[in-house]
């Protein structure tokens, strides 16, 4: 059963998607609430999962990954123990920062970075001669045109 979330909620949820890192006390300030019950409601949205977690967002090509490509992966096998197999085999694959099983003619995309060509190259190698990897078409990305690591607040969703 989902939690209703009231309109605290949404604005605390709101405020920590745009500042992590605020402190509980401006945090309550800014949602209209004394800091203790702000704490409370915080570790309580942590608690049932509705925050996953905290994290830096680091820019990639500053690190040296200039490259950002997609590969779209079709598996030999859909059978739950070939995908569940080759999800984690993602795991294990540094280049690859997100996956998503899909529908449809491909079962899987990864979004992928690399510092350049060359090392994509031999990710894509490794990647068709892993176990029940039917083929794999890519796609290098030119220019991206949005980057939002947030969820739609109630009221955003148009």
């Amino acid at each position: 059963m989902v939690r209703r979330i009231d309109a605290i909620d949404w604005n605390i949820l709101r405020e920590l998607q745009g500042d992590g890192r605020i402190t509980n006390v401006e945090l309550s300030q800014r949602v209209g609430i004394s800091a203790p019950p702000c704490l409370r409601r915080v570790r309580s949205l942590e608690e049932e999962g509705i925050i996953k977690g905290y994290r830096a967002l680091l820019d990639e090509k500053k690190l040296g990954f200039d490259l950002m490509a997609f590969a779209m992966v079709h598996l030999i096998s859909q059978a739950e123990g070939d995908l569940s197999a080759f999800a984690a085999q993602v795991d294990r694959w540094p280049l690859v920062r997100a996956c998503w099983m899909l529908s449809g003619e491909t079962d899987f995309i990864l979004l992928c970075v690399a510092p350049d060509l060359r090392t994509f190259q031999n990710f894509v190698l490794e990647l068709t001669g892993a176990p029940n990897v039917r083929n794999v078409k890519t796609a290098l990305t030119l220019q991206q045109s949005k980057d939002a690591a947030v969820v739609p607040m109630e009221g955003e969703t148009r």
